[in-house]
């Protein structure tokens, strides 16, 4: 007989009175309908569990049953492709079963366990096998090969191996017998708890940028692979649509979206979009490299904060495999909100805003688990994050932004003033900023151009020194400014629209190779030191505006194709006949 039984129910918050049967972080079930929980609190008197599921019509006196076992993971073929909730649940098998809304207590499989896979074994009987080692391999999708690993804390040999050949996810491969000659069945998944980081082999300095065809961060904030960064922004900025476009166009192999307690309608335009979406490299559907993590703002909010460790804990086992990872968490700020409320009302002391005191410690819990890593079985690869932060009314100083700060390298602040200019993406080039500039530099140097981090520097000082001279502006005017002030406010416009804003449906800027980032700059460049050249020469600013040059430039962007570096000669040219025409040589 269960002599566990819920005492009371406070929201998702569950607790069962004199017992000592449950052990911190174990996963349970609540209740009739055994609905999934984890224990957070604990002591002589009373247990404490948070729910992930919806507590409605739960009653006091209803059993409580122990697993044993952390919540876990079901890692395997068959994630990609899949849109599961926050406690890995495999939505689209859920409408099949139950219609468009989740029902509680609903228990299916995270992976299609009937499915069939082509697999081929790469190990015989009499192999040793290590941790990590992989053992079988399948094509889980056209663009990504799934290895079998062996679960991290299990080695020994191999006593039996199956033939290649078709099986479902369940089904035993390899057989192992371990040191103490107990035998264990390794099928083609396994589980992991998703609050413990994966063990890895070796971790490595970071030295290779995330390219993501995006402009102002290739060139002005660039990411590493294994790196972290935070896009904060108001309501409306466009911190879900910059994500969508890293998402689209990174040269990361696989994507972990997670919409963490975002509005129903975004994922909706996620999912519809992922799916039309053609990966540019391979042709492929963008899909067949991508899993999605849907927990909308209508779920319940405890899962909010499993999702998070779901979806870092499937990117740590695709990067085991070897693959580069990228997660886009939307948004980090609804996760520490779902745990101000559990915090609330677990009746804990608040720090501030009401957030919890260890709100600093999740925080760099989940960006720690990035990096580029030597995985156990020799393969590299990384896990690069991407988190979205939403302060409440663009403040900035607030505390998710702030401990965000001081955890990831990488801070993209998106700008109210530019999104509503439609200046997109609007990330604001003064108060954003890479600390990976220096760990990158020499990859920059021998894959793009050894003048590729000097001409970013000119562009950087061009838009300082316009920062600095609007300050004068809003006082004076510009009319009272000298002509080489006034060129420098005219070069940091073409630099702000011909450079650093992007057009996302066009063919041509939606996705821009680093050589064009850089020989973007260099045209610019070449034309801001031939045009200050005749304003020392006392030529009026006017004349050189009159040439239109300037505008020229700014649409170049959209009239030179990516593949046509040709082009750029006729500009440069044309900068030197207009100018020579005005000044002579200089």
């Amino acid at each position: 007989m269960n002599n566990n039984v819920i005492y009371s129910i406070n929201g998702p918050v569950v607790t069962v009175k004199g017992t000592r049967d449950f052990s911190m972080l174990e996963m349970v079930y609540v209740g009739h309908r055994r609905l999934m929980g984890e224990v957070i609190s604990m002591n002589d008197e009373r247990t404490t569990i948070q729910v992930y599921e919806n507590t409605t019509s739960l009653s006091p006196g209803e059993p409580v049953y122990p697993t044993g076992a952390p919540i876990c993971a079901t890692l395997g073929p068959g994630m990609l492709e899949n849109i599961f909730d926050g406690i890995e649940r495999p939505l689209s098998d859920i409408r099949r079963e139950a219609g468009a809304f989740v029902p509680a207590g609903m228990n299916i499989p995270s992976l299609d366990a009937e499915r069939l896979w082509d697999v081929t074994v790469t190990v015989k009987a009499g192999d040793k096998l290590a941790p990590g080692q992989i053992y079988a391999t399948c094509p889980e999708t056209p663009l990504i090969t799934h290895k079998v690993m062996v679960p991290p804390n299990l080695s020994g040999t191999v006593v039996r191996a199956a033939e290649n050949g078709q099986y479902r996810v369940n089904d035993t491969v390899v057989t192992l017998r371990d040191a103490r000659g107990a035998e264990h069945e390794l099928t083609l998944c396994q589980r992991w708890p998703i609050r413990d980081a994966r063990p890895v082999s070796k971790r490595l300095p970071i030295s290779m940028p995330l390219i993501t065809g995006q402009r102002i961060v290739d060139t002005m904030f660039p990411i590493a692979k294994g790196g972290t960064a935070a896009i904060p922004g108001g309501f409306g900025t466009g911190k879900t649509m910059t994500q969508h476009q890293l998402a689209k166009w990174c040269d990361a192999d696989i994507i972990i979206y997670i919409g963490c307690g975002e509005r129903g309608n975004e994922m909706t335009q996620v999912l519809e979009e992922f799916g039309e979406l053609i990966d540019p490299k391979s042709g492929q559907k963008l899909t067949a490299r991508t899993v999605l993590i849907a927990n909308t703002s209508n779920m319940p909010v405890a899962a909010r904060e499993a999702s998070i460790y779901t979806g870092v804990t499937i990117a740590e086992y695709y990067r085991d495999m070897g693959y580069h990872v990228a997660i886009m968490a939307d948004s980090t700020s609804r996760w520490a909100e779902a745990l101000r409320e559990i915090s609330g009302r677990l009746e804990e002391m608040p720090a501030e805003e009401g957030f919890p005191a260890y709100l600093p410690s999740r925080i760099s819990q989940f960006y720690e688990r990035a990096g580029y890593m030597q995985a156990l079985c020799g393969e590299y690869g990384s896990v690069t994050i991407i988190g979205a932060v939403s302060p409440q009314g663009a403040d900035f100083s607030e505390p998710v932004t702030q401990n965000t700060k001081r955890f990831v390298r990488c801070f993209w602040a998106l700008d109210k003033s530019l999104a509503y200019a439609r200046h997109y993406p609007a990330i604001n080039w003064i108060s954003s900023y890479s600390e990976y500039l220096e760990d990158l530099s020499k990859w920059f140097i021998d894959n793009v151009g050894h003048k590729f981090l000097l001409y970013r520097q000119e562009i950087s000082n061009i838009l300082t020194e316009e920062s600095k001279l609007m300050e004068i502006v809003k006082l004076i005017g510009e009319d009272v400014l000298p002509d080489d002030q006034r060129l420098t406010l005219e070069m940091a416009r073409v630099v702000r629209v011909g450079f650093l804003q992007q057009n996302a449906f066009h063919a041509d800027d939606t996705f821009v190779p680093l050589k064009k980032q850089m020989l973007m700059m260099r045209c610019i460049l070449h034309l801001y030191r031939r045009a200050n050249a005749l304003v020392q020469m006392g030529v009026p600013l006017a004349q050189i505006l009159a040439t239109g040059l300037c505008d020229k430039l700014i649409k170049m962007k959209y009239d030179i194709p990516n593949n046509r570096y040709d082009l750029f000669d006729t500009y440069y040219q044309d900068i030197d006949r207009a100018l020579t025409k005005i000044g002579g040589n200089v």
